[in-house]
Order: C-alpha cells, then structure tokens, then sequence
C-alpha cells in the first residue's frame, strides 16, 4: 500500500512539473512575441505617428492586450493578442511609406500646378485694377474682395510651403485641398477657365 502512495505521489508531482513546464514555455514564447512585437512598432513608431496614426494605436493597444493577458497568467489569450501585436507591428513601417509616398506625389502635382493658378489669378485682378473688363456681375466692391481673397490663398500657400519644408508633410497636403476648392471659387468668379 505505502508503495502505491509513493507512485501515486510520484505521478502527481510528474503531472504538476509537467504543467508547470508548459505553463513556462507558453509563458516564454509568449514573451517572445511581445517583445518582437514592441521592437518592430519602436522601429516603426517615428513615421507611423506622422503618417498612419491610427494604426500605430491599434498595433500599442493590441500590445498593451497582450501584456494584461500575461499579466493575468492567461498565456493562450496573451499569445494570441501578442501575436496580432506584431501582425499588426510589421505592417506598420510599410503603410508608414505608402502614405508618405501617396502625400509626396499629392503634393508634387499640387506644388506644380497651384502657383500657376494663383499667378493666373493675380494677373486677372492686375488687369481688372488697370481698366481691363471686368467680368459679368463684378464690380469694384467684389473686385476689393476678390483682392483680399488671392492675399489669403498667397498666404496660405507660403504656410503651406513652409509646413513641407518643415518636413509636416501632411499639414502641408490638408492646407492645400482647403485651398485648392479657395482658388477654384475666386478664379471662377473673375471669369478665368481652367
């Protein structure tokens, strides 16, 4: 009898060390994970933030999941969130880039074609100050408006420069939609065809 308590003992300890065991590898390749997780996002985390911050979130809050679940001792939830972390980690620096190449193309065709725009417009309002014709339902009151209007456009447009050459690229690329649609209004208001 005593030896079959020994044995039963034995195999009780045998199951606890091999749970323990197992229990300690999940718990190491879970950690394993985040940590690959938190590197890549660290990599990434400078552009991400300026192009893609949404998705920057997502990747910290999937990280910050998978460090409660460890934390808790739930190593197969843990495992799974971490694992997401870095799905979502790897993809950070790659959308980083397409963004900022979609923004530097937005702002090549922008930075090419709006100063033209704006010259055609200062030169129909220099030709309308100097006698020119004026165009249909304009007068010397919409004239003065249409003049404040171009100085705000210019302006903008030098923010909108400086923001690019601070390196904001997508500052610079928001200001200019809201100018495009201001310059479009006031060169169709002095009659001017693009």
């Amino acid at each position: 009898m005593f030896r079959k308590m020994n044995w039963l003992v034995f195999g009780v300890l045998c199951v606890a060390l091999l749970l323990a065991a197992c229990n300690s590898a999940q718990k190491a390749a879970t950690q394993a994970s985040l940590n690959a997780a938190q590197t890549a996002i660290t990599a990434a985390q400078g552009e991400a933030a300026k192009y893609v911050p949404d998705q920057l979130k997502a990747a910290q809050d999937a990280v910050q999941t998978a460090k409660d679940a460890l934390a808790k001792g739930d190593y197969k939830a843990a495992l799974s969130a971490a694992q997401d972390a870095s799905s979502k980690a790897k993809g950070l620096a790659a959308a980083a880039a397409a963004k900022k190449d979609e923004l530097t193309k937005n702002w090549a065709s922008v930075s090419e074609s709006f100063p033209k725009s704006l010259d055609a417009v200062k030169k129909k309002l220099d030709a309308c100050s100097h006698g020119a014709k004026m165009p249909a339902g304009m007068d010397k009151a919409k004239l003065a408006d249409a003049k404040t209007q171009y100085d705000q456009l210019k302006q903008g447009w030098s923010d909108a420069a400086a923001s690019f050459q601070q390196g904001n690229l997508l500052d610079a690329v928001n200001k200019t939609s809201v100018l495009k649609d201001g310059l479009a209004k006031l060169a169709e208001m002095l009659g001017i065809k693009s």
